[in-house]
């Protein structure tokens, strides 16, 4: 294959891996209009994302087993097509359950497209250029997931949530078409046809089990019942799972690829940095619209910045990996998203957004360095005939990090803003008690606002009319000569209040402000075990450089 041809077929390939990785971020930012239209809640319209998510992770594995066997070409159009159709019947759709049926579609489609184009891309170029074509790959990774947020945006405010759908339709078009004329079929020639269905429906049902079970595990509770029995079910399958594929004769997954260190520790490492993303684009985010009081349009085009710089090193990281190896390369990538997170600890509602955007730089360089590094040094370490179903093992960590990143971080800060809470509300009664100037009834509604719920229940011109219409009473029923002093008296507890709510907000806030930070704490611990697994995600230096010495001379000795 020609230079131009290795362009044109890379370009098909990253096109429908572009549209379907879109599609996990574009969504999120147009929910309101969407829950809006079909006139119905947050909780329920969450679904059009949860359905796509869940869709994807249950069959990540089996998508590439089953590439391998049957062509990898043939599944990735197949996948393309359902996506790009799936896409106009779910901006089409006049129902929320037909839109939730078709984004689940979509979602098993972009299963094939994500899976299928890392093998796929490897096929197109020799051996010696894989590391750098998996570093393009993570580039086009994190621009799809910042232009997400921007153009949901964008398409939403000018034309409506439909059109997010509508323009992955020409998109495919060009993708399946390329596709078909410029890039030649391939597989794992070592693979059979025979379909391993036992291991296929276990590791379905423990994938669908366990990651259905950390969407909800927040909301239901991690000890409620429904919660406890998806991770049993979750864990009896995938045991039923590993007899099968020890004991079949052609299993799916060959469990031989967990006997290579650096297969396992880069898988590791891969669920470990999913995880901690999570902290530095859902927590952020979170943390931008709920203390900032930033729209999602806005926290989206803040957040984005994490995204285009995670670009931007992963194509630093080719250059990175030559001179230090891939395994201090990916080290230290884990290391800048750790302190990332812990400076992320120290931002208040008083940060402004340069401060936040520098965070965000320094957690997208760290995103870069290790994912692009990461996914080339597990690509490099299996057998070449092994790379589909190595993809489809990473993309499954990987994924399964990022929900479990979004359920474990929501439950932590839930959990620490109970806490903190009452804090803030022991704090802000205490200061009513105390203040001089207001009467008791005036203190006695401010206290039961506060301990009704947040600040948002302590409503500055609530108080006011309260203290008008008490000051109107008592003027009402007083002889002249005391008015002046009623007057003046009633005037000093409304400069008290202008003065003791926006105090007593900022309590609250400040309390909430102490919640994050303990939560991004907690991420940048949990991600310190990733460093020591980075450490043995590749073989050593040494080694690395006497396989590259012997590939070039094969090489030469070919050409010549």
């Amino acid at each position: 294959m020609n230079k131009k041809h290795q362009i044109i077929s890379f370009v098909a390939i990253i096109l429908g891996f572009f549209m379907a990785l879109l599609d996990t971020t574009v969504v999120n930012i147009t929910l309101p209009k969407m829950a809006e239209y079909f006139n119905t809640t947050m909780d329920h319209i969450s679904w059009v994302v949860n359905a796509y998510n869940l869709a994807t992770a249950v069959i990540l594995v089996t998508v590439s087993r089953l590439a391998d066997q049957f062509g990898r070409k043939k599944l990735f159009i197949v996948g393309v097509f359902l996506f790009t159709i799936s896409s106009l019947l779910c901006g089409i759709s006049n129902s929320l359950q037909a839109l939730i049926l078709f984004r689940t579609i979509q979602g098993l489609a972009a299963a094939f497209v994500v899976t299928i184009s890392a093998p796929l891309s490897l096929e197109i170029f020799p051996p010696q250029k894989r590391r750098s074509i998996m570093a393009l790959w993570g580039a086009f990774s994190g621009l799809a997931a910042a232009s997400g947020p921007s153009i949901g945006g964008i398409v939403t405010q000018f034309f409506n949530w439909r059109y997010i759908f509508f323009i992955n339709v020409p998109i495919g078009c060009i993708c399946i078409l390329l596709t078909m004329k410029f890039i030649k079929e391939s597989y794992d020639p070592t693979a059979s046809k025979s379909i391993d269905f036992g291991g296929i429906i276990t590791i379905s049902i423990a994938m669908f089990c366990l990651t259905f079970a950390l969407m909800k595990a927040t909301e239901k509770g991690w000890t409620s019942s429904l919660i406890l029995s998806l991770f049993a079910v979750s864990a009896i399958a995938l045991v039923l799972f590993i007899i099968i594929e020890l004991k079949v004769k052609e299993p799916m997954v060959p469990l031989s690829l967990f006997k290579s260190a650096p297969f396992t520790n880069g898988s590791i490492t891969l669920f470990l940095l999913g995880l901690g993303m999570m902290s530095g684009t859902y927590l952020l985010s979170f943390f931008l619209i709920q203390v900032k009081g930033l729209n999602q349009l806005s926290a989206g085009l803040i957040i984005s910045t994490m995204s285009l710089t995670s670009m931007f090193f992963s194509l630093i990281a080719t250059i990175l990996t030559k001179k230090l190896g891939s395994k201090v390369t990916s080290a230290l990538g884990i290391l800048l998203l750790a302190t990332s997170c812990y400076l992320n600890s120290s931002l208040t509602q008083n940060s402004s957004n340069i401060d936040i955007i520098l965070r965000l730089i320094v957690a997208g360089s760290g995103t870069g360095l290790s994912m692009a590094t990461l996914i080339g040094s597990i690509v490099a370490n299996v057998p070449v005939d092994k790379i589909g179903i190595a993809s489809g093992i990473n993309n499954m960590t990987r994924t399964l990090g990022t929900v479990l990143g979004v359920a474990l971080f929501l439950t932590i800060f839930t959990s620490n803003m109970t806490t903190q809470m009452s804090y803030a509300k022991d704090s802000a009664v205490q200061t009513i008690q105390n203040d001089t100037v207001f009467d008791n009834k005036t203190k006695l509604h401010m206290i039961s606002s506060v301990k009704a719920g947040s600040a948002k229940n302590v409503n500055l011109s609530e108080i006011l009319n309260i203290i008008d219409e008490k000051e109107a009473d008592v003027l009402a029923s007083s002889s002249a000569i005391y008015k002046d002093s009623i007057k003046e008296a009633f005037e000093a507890q409304k400069k008290e209040t202008k003065k003791i709510v926006p105090y007593i907000q900022d309590t609250f806030l400040t309390y909430t402000v102490k919640a994050f930070s303990f939560t991004f704490k907690v991420s940048a611990v949990i991600l310190l075990p990733g460093i020591l697994f980075a450490l043995f995600s590749d073989k050593k230096r040494k080694t690395e450089l006497i396989n590259k010495q012997f590939v070039e001379s094969t090489d030469n000795a070919s050409a010549s």
